[in-house]
């Protein structure tokens, strides 16, 4: 006897859960009970109304396999919508993936290493940060990483910039919009909370493993959040003061946007897009598990095939290359701040 029997025999709903009832497909402690690896019940135990109990006592009632097909079969089913709309929006980030990938490749390394350090040199003005980054970038030369890291640094490039693209337009309008703010901080919340190997598994049903999107997408959506929080919360928190002395003197709202309230939310947008790079980072990691490439396939293969020295080289690697682009990106909004007070 199942039991929720007595349920459906005190709402008179026995006829209707008998009828029509057959051996359905068993649940998983069905199944576990029939090769004897059932766990032992305790003395006394009275099971949680889930669908597979309730099943047990009314055949009408779905398992909780047919729930989980359901959504399968539900997702199957809009794949081909899906794929219509997006395969023509994302491909452009394809091409960005393999001809950034492509150029790091093929260019010298002292080539690579000379714009990077000057690219580091015009953003800090930081004789120290200039030295670290030569140091590391010599390191993953110097232990033959140097084309893995560079990958990964393709990677996070790439991903950071669309960030930054869609990101800071987003925030700026929340900041304008509270009904927007309202309606998108819910999406944030759940892109920022969702764990992130979910981010992976409706990506790969909608495109072919290989192709450089696949990753992309997933680096994309898991890092774009803090950029957009920072972004609205810098521009909500500009000095009303300032603004009014704005429309004081007749300036439009793209005027204020561009020449007041832009240059005093900086601070918190770059520290959006420091934290975006971070997150980046880590994501470019496990997506290696879907061919993105880089360091995270290094790590990979040490897991895969038990290579201590593999993974703990290109751990030391990541570890590096996360440093250098926190203390770059740091070193650059403190000469932003600096030069915010010098006016």
């Amino acid at each position: 006897m199942a039991t929720y029997d007595w349920l459906f025999n005190m709402l008179g709903l026995r006829k209707w859960c008998d009828a029509g009832a057959s051996d359905g497909p068993m649940s998983m402690a069905q199944l576990l009970a029939k090769t004897g690896n059932a766990a032992p019940e305790s003395g006394f135990s009275f099971a949680f109304p889930s669908l597979d109990e309730l099943n047990k006592a009314c055949g009408q009632i779905s398992q909780t396999r047919d729930v989980v097909k359901g959504l399968e079969n539900g997702f199957l089913a809009i794949r081909p919508a899906l794929r219509t709309v997006l395969d023509p929006i994302t491909q452009p980030l394809s091409w960005m993936l393999d001809g950034t990938l492509y150029l790091f490749m093929t260019a010298p390394w002292f080539l690579i290493m000379a714009v990077i350090l000057v690219a580091v040199w015009f953003s800090t003005r930081s004789l120290s940060v200039l030295l670290f980054n030569g140091f590391c970038l010599s390191f993953f030369a110097f232990v033959d990483h140097f084309e893995p890291a560079m990958q990964t640094f393709a990677v996070i490039l790439v991903c950071t910039i669309i960030s930054a693209l869609f990101g800071i337009p987003i925030g700026i309008a929340m900041s304008k919009h509270n009904r927007l703010q309202k309606a998108i901080i819910p999406i944030l919340d759940l892109l920022q909370t969702l764990p992130t190997f979910v981010y992976l598994i409706p990506l790969i049903f909608l495109f072919p493993i290989g192709e450089s999107r696949l990753y992309g997408i997933a680096i994309i959506l898991y890092a774009i959040v803090p950029v957009i929080r920072l972004t609205d919360l810098g521009v909500r928190l500009v000095d009303k003061d300032v603004v009014e002395a704005g429309n004081a003197f007749g300036m439009s709202p793209g005027q204020k946007l561009t020449k007041v309230e832009l240059p005093l939310a900086l601070p918190n947008i770059m520290a959006g897009l420091n934290q975006t790079i971070m997150m980046s980072l880590a994501m470019v990691v496990i997506a290696s598990m879907v061919t993105a490439p880089g360091l995270g396939v290094l790590v990979l293969r040490g897991i895969r095939n038990l290579e201590l020295g593999v993974g703990l080289m290109a751990g030391v690697c990541i570890v590096l290359l996360a440093v250098m682009l926190d203390r770059t990106s740091k070193a650059a909004l403190s000469r932003i701040d600096r030069t915010k007070n010098e006016m």
